[in-house]
């Protein structure tokens, strides 16, 4: 890979309001690949954790995980809004939880429209798109973000 970019998996997440999608990389960075869909779970557990971020927790210990990749929804001009503002509250309450892994925000313009573009045109449509539509997205925002470090390296 390229000099100052670790090796390891990185975990790319796509935030929503009911679900949240991961996926994955290769410990080289190459390919993301679709993981899990998890319901956004507000609801806490024994500790006060919301039970999505425990999740997340768990699936970042299991994939031996060294950093995750959250997307940032911004406008088309690059301006965030109210969606960026939720996602960063979200990324401060679930940093304790993770800890001591990194979380990177990164630019998710237009992520789940292409995900569900490439879905469709894979023929997968209706029930079965929405069932995966947010891991797809996580799988966009994750390449997306490997692909710039690539460029910059």
């Amino acid at each position: 890979m390229t000099q100052g970019f670790a090796r390891g998996v990185r975990l790319g997440v796509d935030v929503g309001q009911v679900r949240i999608g991961v996926a994955k990389c290769d410990p080289d960075g190459i390919l993301a690949s679709p993981v899990v869909t998890v319901a956004r779970d507000r609801e806490t557990g024994p500790d006060g954790t919301p039970k999505d971020m425990t999740e997340l927790a768990r699936l970042a210990a299991e994939h031996e995980a060294i950093e995750l990749v959250v997307g940032l929804p911004v406008d088309l001009s690059g301006r965030e809004g109210v969606a960026a503002g939720h996602i960063r509250a979200y990324v401060q309450r679930l940093a304790p939880v993770i800890a001591p892994l990194p979380i990177v925000l990164t630019d998710e313009r237009m992520s789940t429209v292409v995900a569900s573009r490439r879905l469709s045109e894979r023929g997968v449509r209706g029930k079965r798109q929405r069932a995966v539509v947010d891991q797809a997205a996580a799988v966009e925002i994750l390449q997306g973000w490997l692909n710039a470090r690539r460029r910059q390296g």
